[in-house]
């Protein structure tokens, strides 16, 4: 029995030893530094760039994701407008005449020039004032709104003469000047016209020296992402004779449209504002101020006018 009993303990013993090789070998241990605090109370916090293994990790904060182009859109705000009759055509009731024929020959050589290259914004200008710049911006960027599932996206960056808030009847601030000078974001300062798919940026307050303005990196940062809000984007510039502004801009848009005066633009000079662009294609030239008596003028009134009548053959 003395050997049995031996034989027993040595197995026991023999189980036992076995069971601790296999165990896992503990973690060493390590000093636990509580933090010391300071005269006023408190636990002074981890030094920056500095971090331990009792530190929690840090969470990074929350941020939403960015609303749709609807919704944003549906945010901007639609004061009354009260539209020049003579000069903003699309206003008006009979559309079928010469001037507004015009704008949708316009319209449709844009659609044709998109088909062959990147063309979404567009810069109009012209080589000196009082040339009908802001004229053919208002009322381009309103027929293309006239296509159903369009929308346009007006902005006044005439910052030194302003007129497109007077031709369209619209309030002139909030608007570009102030989002530059960060007041008020892109949403707060467009309006949305009365008809469905053309909203306005009006230019906001007048600046003496808006080139620091437009190269501050705020406006090609909002042209980049409203871009993808808008079938188009128009933008209304200053003469490019007078000041730099118009050549900031360009660069900024996808073509350019130079308008010119029949019989009183200086031709030298509309020469020379054609060669400021350099990075920016100019798709056309625009000559505006040709009357109802010209070959094309007479022609279309004579035959498609609401007066005229078709001998019927």
């Amino acid at each position: 029995m003395s050997r049995i009993h031996e034989a027993l303990k040595l197995a026991e013993q023999e189980r036992r030893s076995r069971q601790v090789s296999e165990r896992p070998a503990p973690l060493p241990e390590r000093e636990i530094a509580l933090p010391q605090m300071s005269e006023t109370g408190k636990a002074p916090g981890p030094a920056r760039g500095v971090g331990t293994i009792d530190s929690p990790i840090p969470v990074p904060e929350y941020s939403p994701e960015p609303a749709s182009i609807e919704s944003l859109i549906a945010s901007c705000r639609q004061p009354a407008w009260n539209p020049d009759g003579k000069t903003m055509l699309f206003s008006q009731e009979d559309n079928r005449q010469y001037k507004f024929e015009v704008f949708r020959t316009l319209r449709s050589r844009l659609y044709r020039l998109r088909d062959l290259m990147p063309l979404r914004t567009l810069l109009i200008t012209s080589t000196l004032p009082a040339e009908g710049k802001s004229f053919i911006a208002a009322n381009l960027s309103q027929a293309i709104a006239q296509q159903h599932g369009r929308r346009v996206l007006l902005i006044d960056a005439d910052l030194r003469m302003p007129r497109l808030h007077t031709l369209l009847g619209a309030p002139q601030c909030p608007g570009l000047t102030e989002y530059l000078r960060g007041e008020v974001d892109e949403i707060s300062a467009i309006q949305r016209g009365p008809r469905n798919g053309f909203y306005f940026l009006s230019c906001g307050d007048t600046v003496p020296d808006p080139v620091e303005l437009i190269a501050n990196g705020r406006m090609r940062g909002l042209i980049e992402r409203l871009k993808h809000a808008f079938d188009w984007i128009v933008l209304d510039s200053p003469p490019m004779a007078p000041v730099s502004d118009a050549s900031l801009l360009a660069d900024m848009c996808d073509g350019a449209l130079l308008v010119v005066r029949s019989a009183a633009t200086p031709f030298d000079l509309a020469q020379k504002a054609c060669a400021e662009f350099k990075g920016t294609p100019l798709l056309g030239v625009v000559l505006n101020g040709i009357s109802r008596n010209s070959s094309y003028g007479g022609y279309y009134h004579s035959y498609y006018g609401p007066d005229s009548e078709k001998s019927k053959e």
